[in-house]
């Protein structure tokens, strides 16, 4: 069992970063949570003008989460790389160091999928582009490819990776709330409009 709580630790130190306010805060941008949606993610430091940071931001995100498991793997199990990618997750929507208000989780999840099962990960970001391409909504995108990773884990990876993907979808679900009920009411912003919620 303690190798379960160490990744659990190692997870949620590694998905607590918050890549997006480090990088603006350390460009001389300030707190990236006082514009756009407030959040730290890639689309809201893209809102500051500077590509650069949100690709910096994008790549972090996503990389701790392949950090996580990667690390849990050479230093335990399989089951306990797991765990370190779930927390990762929580770790990043819910940073203890920011109040429990982190990011919607989309790269983060991404990193998971990629470190924990490579098919999987390809398969999400498939996904993700074709809606994007397609409706031109990035929540959308988003929200699809996370339904699909249970069906796309079970199938390539077996039931442990497609339990763990269905809660964290659930979790991302939950973060994209709002972006859910402006879909609903046809008033989410697409790609490319002047205020676009990239999820």
């Amino acid at each position: 069992m303690i190798e379960y709580a160490l990744a659990l630790i190692l997870g949620y130190g590694l998905g607590s970063i918050p890549f997006g306010l480090v990088a603006t805060r350390f460009a001389g941008l300030g707190d990236v949570r006082a514009i756009g949606s407030g959040n730290i993610g890639a689309t809201n430091v893209l809102r500051t003008g500077r590509k650069d940071l949100a690709a910096l931001t994008l790549v972090g995100d996503a990389g701790k989460g392949v950090a996580a498991v990667l690390i849990a793997a050479w230093l335990w199990f399989p089951e306990a790389a797991m765990v370190a990618g779930v927390a990762a997750f929580f770790g990043h929507v819910f940073p203890v160091w920011l109040r429990f208000k982190g990011g919607k989780g989309v790269a983060t999840y991404i990193g998971i999928l990629i470190a924990l099962s490579w098919p999987v990960g390809l398969g999400f970001c498939a996904i993700w582009l074709l809606v994007a391409v397609t409706s031109r909504y990035s929540s959308l995108s988003a929200l699809t490819a996370a339904a699909a990773a249970p069906v796309l884990a079970f199938l390539f990876a077996g039931w442990p990776l497609a339990i763990t993907s269905l809660l964290l979808t659930m979790v991302l679900y939950y973060t994209h709330r709002q972006n859910i009920a402006r879909l609903r009411d046809r008033t989410e912003t697409k790609i490319g409009a002047k205020k676009a919620e990239l999820g």
